[in-house]
């Protein structure tokens, strides 16, 4: 009786169907997922370009991405490596196979080549890793060889147990032999190997229950060699003469087919059994090393480790417990939160960037728990840091700091150099227009604005957008009339309008006020200007509030920096400079990556100026957050400064523009800070005197309906009855729950009540709503914002004010959110002003815009908008170490 053909054609399309429905699931649960696999082949050989095209065709009917990498005969080793070792860090690719054999004019070490490709994308089972783990039977842990693979599944269609069994392999390849023979054994079968030279090959032929053949020669196995109903799997592909076949040839397998299938049990065709299977191992690889990448990088499923805390008593300085640990290395923590070795763009061993596709990969994964820490007039880095996955200010301090601080507190990735760069160019660009508009006729002005090139004028992009703001619809720059040429070229800018300031990241306050364009080469046109510290500069906002580079690009292009003489608002893109401050900001806009003593990762992005601007980190740094902790994670950002600035502004403007929806609010306090609102540092008096305004700060939180939690920290020389009664105040005035935190003298430690307060806190009922309508007026929004946050009676619009609020509302920004710039020191204008001040009223003495970061800011008193340096500045004490390159004198 004939034996049962084993059809690898039927098997290996049922394993597709079902590899089918493991794309489709997958797609289910992230629409941009798909799995990827690149085939790499070196020259042209034809058989090669069939087995592609086979390959590629069944990855395109499962749903796998696959792409043909061809490099050329002439590609050498290095060029190769170079290939595999950019496709081993493409996220997006998690299987990688090599082609062979390698039709290169040099000279190539396959075996090298094969090891280079990535253990985890190895989906041909070559690399030495995977076939180490097989053959100690490590079979979960890696990718098995897809012939083989092909192999036992046939096998397995057969419905014969390999267990017991005596199994022959001929052959002994690293492809089909090797592991073959490893997969027998770890299937429980008793396997003998046989190649060229074993002796009586017929006779262990004969001994087999399972024959597995794969030794090159055309039909060398001869059916009576060949026991009675055993299972027999061809894995040869021969080419014999057939005159019979156009090709003059066909294809045959290791085994004599037509004695062998009179005494086997079982047996596979050639072509059409083991064929079909490698290549539908293949495609099981690739969908394995998908799901396996899945399950490595589920957003929230971190593989953390922590770095223990060696506490001291007393504390020592912030420097000393900074450098007493040693940092983890950055891109080792960033593969701990799930972060794709393509997505971290190191900058030394202690900080990386973040680049923005991050959140496109997450873009279907729920957000974790969102957390806003804010204060009254003190710091509230110390608990930021304990709790955080994301914040950004100072660096916290104590046992609870991000680390190594001198990268933190010096030039970290350079982001505020690229935003002072950005500013300053701003600045130069309006002088330089003005001046060439004061000295040149339209038609000049005109010609050197568009410019001959080849023959022709031509306008640029920036240009076109120009024109169509002017509602000119022309792209032809010979087809302008007179009149169109003068509304082109001339910005006509009114100097005195200019609100646009050059920036230094220097406590220089000489700057205050300066005289710009003295030189005789400006021919007079001089005007009086001033410097701002950088981080006061729009460019800084935008960068917190931006979601997206191309968000950054139209923000940077509506940032108004003047107004014509006919009261028309003038942009950068007027300016014809936004292109320019993308290109100079496309680094920034990247968030920075860091650890804290602990290491827990710390997003540090964005320091806009809490008094002028609004104070938060930035948008972009909380998502990618949101997302990599997962649903149950937390995430916790800062709000710089008091309560009513940092805190008003996150909710009113950062989670306008963010979409985001806060879980609780951290209301951070201390004995001091509560004591000074008091009135003084002396009793328990004087103390619940000044928890007025922590009641009247968790009020204001609870205006936007999130939960509060207050966090006491608790310093050596507070008492029990004073820590005890900010708590039970902080209660009684509606807080969800207050505690006590030590976490600058204990670490993490120190604020594990004040973590599980924020947990039970987190599912709490909450209703989040905004304070005011953006569509309001605008004196209308800052009346809300100061009687509700400040407890003003009302507000004073003096002359200034009143006719920004009329140029703004003609201009059409005055649907823009309000960003009051008032001193952090008092609820009040009036710093000196304490506990919760009544009965005044506020004073808005100017408005200004800041049209691409998105809001209006009305300046309520003055404030200096870069500092000074004081009578004996820290750089006395600053100082490197030339042996060691340590910084010392910082802190």
């Amino acid at each position: 009786m004939s034996a049962q053909i084993i059809s690898g054609k039927e098997v290996s399309a049922e394993v597709r169907e079902r590899l089918k429905k493991d794309v489709a699931e997958m797609k289910l649960k992230d629409p941009n997922f798909r799995p990827g696999l690149v085939v790499l082949q070196v020259g042209g050989r034809e058989d090669s370009n069939l087995y592609i095209s086979m390959k590629l065709k069944a990855a395109a009917e499962i749903g796998i991405n696959a792409t043909h990498m061809k490099l050329p005969k002439t590609a050498t080793e290095e060029e190769i490596l170079h290939s595999i070792t950019e496709i081993n860090e493409n996220s997006a690719v998690h299987g990688l196979l090599v082609q062979l054999p390698l039709d290169s004019i040099h000279k190539i070490d396959t075996e090298k080549v094969t090891n280079a490709v990535a253990p985890e994308k190895d989906v041909d089972g070559l690399t030495s890793i995977n076939a180490g783990k097989l053959a100690r039977g490590d079979l979960g842990d890696c990718f098995i060889p897809c012939t083989p693979n092909g192999c036992m599944e046939l096998i397995r269609q057969t419905g014969v147990s390999v267990a017991g069994k005596r199994a022959v392999v001929i052959g002994r390849s690293k492809i089909v032999g090797a592991p073959m023979h490893d997969l027998l054994l770890w299937s429980h079968a008793t396997v003998t190997t046989c190649h060229s030279k074993t002796a009586d090959l017929a006779g262990e032929v004969g001994k087999a229950d399972i024959l597995v053949v794969g030794i090159g020669k055309a039909e060398m196995v001869k059916g009576e060699w060949i026991k009675k109903g055993a299972v027999v799997i061809d894995c040869g592909i021969n080419h014999i003469p057939d005159e019979t076949k156009s090709s003059g040839k066909r294809v045959v397998g290791d085994v004599h087919f037509a004695s062998a299938k009179e005494q086997a049990g079982f047996i596979t065709p050639v072509p059409g059994g083991v064929g079909p299977m490698t290549v539908a191992m293949l495609m099981l690889n690739t969908v394995l090393s998908a799901k396996r990448f899945l399950e490595r990088h589920e957003p929230g499923k971190w593989n953390i480790s922590y770095t223990k805390l060696h506490l001291q008593t007393p504390v020592p300085s912030d420097i000393a417990i900074s450098r007493s640990c040693v940092p983890k290395p950055i891109d080792h923590l960033a593969r701990e939160v799930g972060l794709l070795t393509d997505e971290v763009e190191l900058y030394g061993k202690t900080k990386a960037k973040v680049q923005l596709k991050t959140i496109k990969r997450l873009q279907t994964q729920p957000d974790g728990k969102y957390v806003v820490v804010t204060g009254y007039a003190v710091s509230t880095s110390f608990c930021s840091v304990v709790l955080s996955h994301s914040r950004s200010g100072a660096a916290g301090g104590g046992y609870s700091q991000v680390i190594p601080m001198e990268e933190f507190n010096l030039h970290l990735t350079g982001d505020i150099h690229a935003i002072t760069a950005a500013n300053n160019l701003v600045a130069a660009a309006i002088d330089a227009r003005m001046f060439h508009e004061s000295t040149q006729s339209d038609k000049a002005l005109y010609n050197r604005l568009v410019p001959l090139s080849g023959g022709n004028r031509k306008f640029s992009p920036i240009q076109i957008n120009r024109l169509k703001k002017l509602g000119i619809e022309k792209t032809d720059p010979s087809t302008l009339t007179e009149e169109e040429i003068t509304r082109f070229a001339r910005l006509d800018i009114e100097p005195s309008s200019i609100t646009w300031q050059r920036v230094l990241d220097t406590n220089d306050r000489f700057l205050r006020k300066i005289t710009v364009g003295q030189s005789p080469t400006e021919k007079g046109h001089t005007r009086e200007a001033q410097f701002d510290i950088t981080v006061a500069s729009e460019i800084m906002a935008v960068l917190a509030l931006t979601s997206s580079l191309e968000d950054m690009r139209q923000r940077l292009a509506k940032m108004v920096v003047a107004t014509s003489r006919s009261g028309q608002p003038i942009t950068t893109e007027d300016l014809g400079v936004s292109g320019a401050l993308t290109v100079l900001m496309k680094d920034a806009i990247k968030p920075n990556l860091m650890q804290t003593l602990e290491g827990n990762p710390v997003f540090v992005h964005a320091g806009p100026f809490a008094n002028i601007a609004h104070g938060n980190s930035s948008i972009l740094a909380d998502k990618i957050a949101l997302k990599l902790v997962g649903p149950e994670g937390f995430v916790v950002t800062e709000a710089g400064f008091g309560a009513d600035i940092g805190m008003e502004k996150f909710f009113n403007i950062k989670c306008r523009y963010s979409g985001l929806r806060p879980h609780v609010v951290v209301l951070v306090a201390t004995v001091r800070a509560l004591k000074m609102h008091g009135g003084g540092p002396t009793n328990l008096e004087l103390l619940e005197k000044g928890c007025s305004n922590m009641r009247k700060q968790i009020e204001n939180a609870q205006h936007f309906g999130v939960p509060v939690v207050v966090a006491v920290n608790a310093f050596k020389t507070d008492t029990e009855a004073e820590l005890d009664l900010i708590c039970s105040i902080a209660k009684a005035a509606g807080a969800f729950d207050a505690v006590r935190c030590s976490h600058w003298a204990e670490g993490g430690a120190g604020a594990v009540a004040l973590g599980q307060a924020v947990q039970r806190a987190s599912v709490a009922p909450s209703n989040f709503k905004f304070l005011y309508d953006l569509e309001l007026p605008i004196a209308d929004k800052i009346r809300i914002i100061a009687q509700t946050i400040y407890g003003a009676d009302d507000i004073e619009l003096l002359p200034e004010a009143q006719h920004k609020v009329e140029l703004y509302t003609k201009q059409g920004f005055s649907s823009l959110p309000i960003c009051m710039a008032k001193t952090h020191l008092s609820l009040s204008h009036e710093a000196d002003k304490k506990g919760v001040p009544t009965g005044y009223i506020l004073p808005i003495r100017d408005i200004r815009a800041s049209v691409g970061a998105g809001f209006l800011y009305p300046l309520v008193g003055t404030m200096p908008t870069i500092p000074g340096l004081p009578t004996r500045p820290c750089f006395y004490d600053i100082d490197l170490d030339p042996e060691t390159e340590q910084v010392n004198g910082l802190f």
